[in-house]
């Protein structure tokens, strides 16, 4: 029979240093995830594998790319390319909220025409459109402003109004309006019919309600799908070199016609979409945020703020970690 006494006098094992804290407290050990680190390993000799073969190729000519990245021929066309892509957002999506708007008013006509262009343009492939518009003089030779079925006051040729830039910005905002409209309108519908009711019972008008109540709400939905928007536009323009536009792709493809470089001009373009894409990739993540604000008491840590945290939680560890080897080395001593 076990006593008290003997139980009080019974030798115990102490715990394992690794889970024992400075308080002598037991502490919980997270699980080691060994197929995690594999495949994270793995992952990073492929890239590394990858990463080499691209620095050590000669094939890329890494020095003629160093040589026409900042050339004036390829930065006109970046900044053209850039213009391009502000242009047909702004007139994109300005069109596309009346398209919406339209879309959801109680006017059967509105909701079919509405309904109408979006079906067409998102029917028609974009380089379709581009020619198309590019070709306008073959159907209307002249553009002309005066009265139906009389004289006309004013009359211009078609083929002086619309050049490859103006035709180019037509095409792409026309297609974009279409996109931009279901943006809109699934942003709008994501918003709490209450809030409708709400800001019509103070008062408001429906002009009011919508610029004042639902737009900033949708602004949730909207921001994240606008922002795919904008860096597919961005990349999409490079279509418009069919049609002679001096784009950034078509800057170097005028280079490397005279030069046979195709790869490192090639490079040089890719390199300028990346990094123009990273720049607004990282703009959008901000501006998700702070329309995010209302939405969440609390919200969730940017990239900069994750980066402290982790690193204060590593050196925390490895004090802790430091401490415990040395503990024994000190009653050892003793």
């Amino acid at each position: 029979m076990v006593t008290p006494s003997d139980v009080t006098s019974a030798p115990t094992s102490p715990p394992p240093r690794d889970v024992e804290t400075d308080s002598g407290l037991p502490r919980i050990v997270p699980r080691r995830h060994l197929g995690r680190w594999a495949t994270a390993a793995a992952a990073l000799l492929v890239c590394a594998m990858v990463l080499n073969s691209v620095v050590r190729n000669q094939a890329f000519q890494w020095a003629l790319v160093r040589r026409y990245f900042t050339t004036p021929a390829v930065l006109d066309g970046l900044l053209l390319t850039l213009w391009l892509t502000g242009a047909v957002m702004v007139l994109g999506f300005l069109l596309g909220t009346v398209l919406a708007v339209m879309r959801l008013s109680g006017n059967p006509v509105l909701r079919t025409l509405s309904w109408g262009y979006v079906w067409i343009f998102r029917s028609t492939p974009l380089l379709v459109q581009l020619l198309f518009w590019f070709n306008i003089g073959a159907l209307y030779p002249t553009l002309g402003l005066g009265i139906p079925f009389g004289p006309e006051f004013v009359s211009v040729k078609t083929v002086n109004l619309l050049g490859p830039t103006l035709t180019a910005v037509i095409g792409l905002t026309l297609h974009e309006t279409a996109y931009a409209a279901e943006v809109v309108r699934g942003g709008i519908l994501s918003v709490d019919p209450g809030q409708t009711e709400a800001a019509q019972a103070l008062g408001l008008s429906r002009r009011r309600t919508l610029r004042r109540v639902v737009i900033p709400q949708a602004m949730r939905s909207i921001v994240p799908t606008a922002g795919n928007m904008l860096i597919g536009t961005l990349k999409g323009t490079s279509i418009v070199s069919v049609l002679a536009v001096h784009d950034l792709l078509y800057s170097v493809q005028l280079i490397y016609n005279q030069t046979y470089q195709v790869i490192p001009l090639l490079m040089v373009a890719t390199l300028w979409y990346i990094a123009v894409t990273s720049v607004l990739s990282a703009g959008q993540y901000y501006v998700e945020r702070y329309y995010a604000r209302g939405d969440s008491r609390a919200l969730p840590a940017t990239p900069p703020q994750r980066l402290r945290r982790r690193l204060s939680a590593a050196r925390t560890r490895l004090g802790t970690v430091t401490a415990a080897d040395a503990r024994p080395a000190i009653d050892g001593d003793r």
